[in-house]
């Protein structure tokens, strides 16, 4: 049987981690959905890589509270990259799709970026933070679904201008329908953190690739293809992931 995973932050665990306390949305569907009660094991994550082996010990309206059995390693294991994806943001649904997917893949964090040919822009600052809550569901959910035990980090949304000035320890590649490389020469090395950037469907404009190449990034192209900004972000990952030996 698989196991029935649920997500709570470090701060709903005992300082000896021999409780936790499932909130709101976590503890009715443990309650109303899958209809647990009293003793039945679960498996809760922290979303910072950890995962634990409980048993029910209270059930009540809004929280539920579970008695820690031991760690257990996490249902699926973590990729070997340590991978920072910037994302141009998309609309609506693209971006949800996105977050979710690389979730799934093992991304380390996402970044969404403010570029010129960027699908939406934003209002103001409330409008990023509800956003950016959205996202973090997302990912929440799809690392309960996919058997990770972290949940990436995604960030504010920044400007290309600041992106692209971070990150110069790292290997950095900027994806590209032109002017750019083929992937392995520019992977080529042994490389365990990679800064990678994808475009919006406009794609990136003159300015943005030469800036990004002037600030040392390798601009990467997948062989000619076109691709659509949420398939290129997917592929990517993938891709990254099989060159350090991962999705092999």
């Amino acid at each position: 049987m698989s196991r029935r995973r649920f997500f709570a932050p470090r701060n709903a665990f005992a300082h000896d981690n021999t409780m936790v306390r499932l909130e709101a949305e976590e503890a009715r569907h443990l309650r109303d959905v899958l209809r647990l009660q009293l003793d039945d094991e679960v498996y809760v994550f922290d979303g910072e890589g950890h995962e634990f082996q409980c048993s029910i010990t209270e059930l009540r309206r809004d929280f539920a509270e579970l008695t820690v059995v031991a760690e257990v390693k996490p249902a699926s294991p973590e990729s070997p990259l340590n991978l920072t994806l910037g994302i141009a943001l998309l609309k609506g649904e693209k971006f949800d799709l996105v977050v979710q997917k690389l979730t799934e893949l093992g991304v380390t964090t996402i970044v969404p970026l403010i570029t010129e040919r960027a699908d939406i822009r934003l209002h103001n600052v409330k409008d990023a933070e509800k956003r950016v809550m959205r996202w973090q569901r997302i990912a929440h959910e799809a690392a309960k679904q996919s058997g990770r035990a972290r949940v990436p980090e995604i960030t504010e949304p920044r400007s290309f201008e600041s992106f692209v000035r971070s990150g110069s320890e790292s290997l950095r590649l900027m994806f590209s329908e032109r002017q750019g490389q083929s992937l392995k020469p520019a992977f080529a090395g042994e490389h365990s953190d990679v800064i990678a950037m994808v475009g919006s469907e406009g794609g990136w404009t003159d300015k943005e690739l030469t800036t990004a190449s002037d600030a040392g990034w390798k601009i990467v192209t997948l062989s000619g293809r076109i691709l659509r900004a949420e398939t290129a972000a997917i592929a990517v990952t993938a891709l990254l992931q099989n060159q350090l030996g991962d999705l092999k």
